[in-house]
């Protein structure tokens, strides 16, 4: 599982200080971003190469807030891969190392004209073997 630290600014939280049900969608791009550059990859390059990366689908569950100040763990793991799409699911927790939230999202590979396209052998390859090394789930 890979993990992400972030602290939780102003901006993050609505008027009560509690974060916005929306920066939840950018805290979890930016967890899946850092998956994927810590396999080695950029998904600028990936994409100048024509491999883009769209959001089929998208969960979240919400079982507790996260306040303004805090700083969150944001874990990352694979449950599925498939030559077309990754199914990345996410637990982030607390400065008190409480489970606040638990998401997944779909992310296909698509092509400039936008049809799906596969993704790169050298990236599933990378994913499967990062999934085997923590013995994480994945479904191939």
């Amino acid at each position: 599982m890979h993990t992400m630290r972030k602290r939780i600014y102003y901006y993050d939280t609505d008027a009560e200080g509690v974060v916005y049900y929306g920066n939840y969608m950018r805290f979890l791009e930016e967890a899946r971003t850092s998956f994927i550059e810590d396999l080695g990859f950029s998904l600028k390059e990936l994409s100048k190469n024509g491999y883009i990366f769209a959001i089929k689908r998208q969960e979240i569950e919400y079982k507790y807030p996260i306040y303004y100040g805090e700083i969150i763990e944001i874990k990352t793991s694979v449950e599925e891969i498939t030559p077309y799409r990754i199914r990345f699911y996410y637990e982030i927790y607390n400065s008190e190392n409480k489970k606040t939230t638990v998401a997944r999202t779909d992310m296909v590979c698509i092509s400039p004209e936008f049809h799906i396209k596969e993704m790169p052998q050298e990236l599933i390859q990378k994913v499967k073997d990062k999934c085997e090394s923590k013995r994480e789930k994945f479904y191939l």
